[in-house]
């Protein structure tokens, strides 16, 4: 590890080098930003821990060199305080030394759809949609819907949605997989619980440079817009459907009155979705445990249960049960999530130090 941060340090020094001299070349400015954002901490939490090591040995030097009585054993007090911060410094170093993700700085294209349970499902969707809405806003993170398709009853059948902001991947990585409810349904008038479930895929929206996509593999197709309802909205051809011709993936998109907008969108979420079919090659490389907590492109696994009598939320993954259901459907998703993330750092930490060992 002592090895790996002195690396790191050395690299930290470079890059701030390279950045002070100024760079022209705005992919490289990019890449030094993001591994200058990605050491900094790093570099400080060593420098944290130098510290500590530095008033460690004088606290030992000052136990082993005194004979007061008094003397001694504040500097062993002070030696046991100070023994255990360093304890817990190195293992947040350990846990900063795992490669980062490098997709957790991107934004994400956000697609829940209803599933088994009809129109209660498409009522969930829509409840999940508000909870991860208000999540967002207290992130301070942009909430643009692309494309939706409502429920007989409300709620929605499919919601595609652009969340904007720093760190945005790295938090709702988490969230992919299935959701299922048990409720009572607002039509069941026996008052029995009913079990429905909706889907969340989570995709990284990729940069330019990540995926390359040829204009001859797309067939793009314009049409009227139908409306959300059903309803005739316009008589001119906004509606875009694209076609990419390779994988048959398609992706059809009326929300805005704009073609050239409709388009942009659908192209947006295109690349999107390419690019998740290479991080499944990515992940099917990775450890077990990585690729059930981020699910990306599984979207049958089921991760997570809301029980509404019991006010209860169940995430699967890591067995985790928290009595918070009412604060959670109000955006409070934060313990939930530091909860999955500690435990794929942990089991990350883990096949480190074993192929290390």
């Amino acid at each position: 590890m002592w090895e790996r941060l002195g690396q790191v340090v050395e690299r930290f020094q470079a890059v701030e080098a390279e950045l002070g001299k100024g760079v022209e070349d705005p992919v490289r400015l990019r890449e030094l930003g993001r591994e200058h954002k990605y050491l900094a901490p790093l570099v400080s939490l060593y420098e944290k821990w130098q510290r500590i090591e530095e008033a460690w040995h004088r606290a030992k030097e000052e136990l082993e060199s005194s004979r007061d009585p008094d003397w001694r054993q504040l500097a062993a007090e002070e030696l046991a305080r100070l023994s255990e911060e360093k304890q817990r410094v190195e293992e947040e170093l350990k846990v900063s030394l795992l490669p980062p993700d490098p997709d957790d700085d991107k934004d994400v294209i956000l697609e829940i759809r209803s599933g088994t349970g009809g129109d209660e499902a498409a009522l969930f969707a829509g409840d999940l949609a508000r909870m991860y809405q208000r999540y967002c806003e207290k992130r301070g993170w942009k909430w643009e819907i692309s494309d939706f398709t409502e429920g007989n009853a409300g709620g929605y059948k499919e919601l595609i949605v652009q969340v904007r902001g720093e760190g945005v991947y790295s938090w709702l990585k988490y969230e992919g997989g299935v959701h299922r409810v048990q409720r009572v349904p607002q039509t069941e008038s026996q008052g029995r619980i009913h079990t429905s479930a909706a889907s969340v895929a989570v995709l990284p929206e990729p940069e330019e440079i990540d995926i390359e996509l040829k204009e001859s593999d797309i067939r793009k197709d314009t049409y009227c817009s139908s409306g959300h309802g059903g309803q005739s909205v316009n008589t001119t051809y906004s509606a875009v459907r694209l076609v990419h011709i390779p994988t048959g993936i398609t992706v059809a998109i009326q929300n805005e009155r704009s073609q050239i907008k409709n388009y942009e969108t659908a192209l947006r979420i295109l690349k999107a979705r390419l690019y998740e079919i290479e991080l499944q090659k990515r992940q099917a490389a990775e450890d077990n445990l990585r690729r059930s907590l981020i699910s990306t492109g599984d979207r049958s696994a089921k991760i997570r249960t809301y029980n509404f009598p019991q006010n209860r939320v169940t995430d699967h993954r890591i067995g985790l049960t928290l009595y918070n259901l009412d604060q959670i459907m109000q955006g409070e998703l934060q313990e939930l999530l530091e909860a999955l993330r500690l435990a794929e750092r942990t089991q990350r930490l883990a096949q480190m130090e074993a192929q290390a060992g």
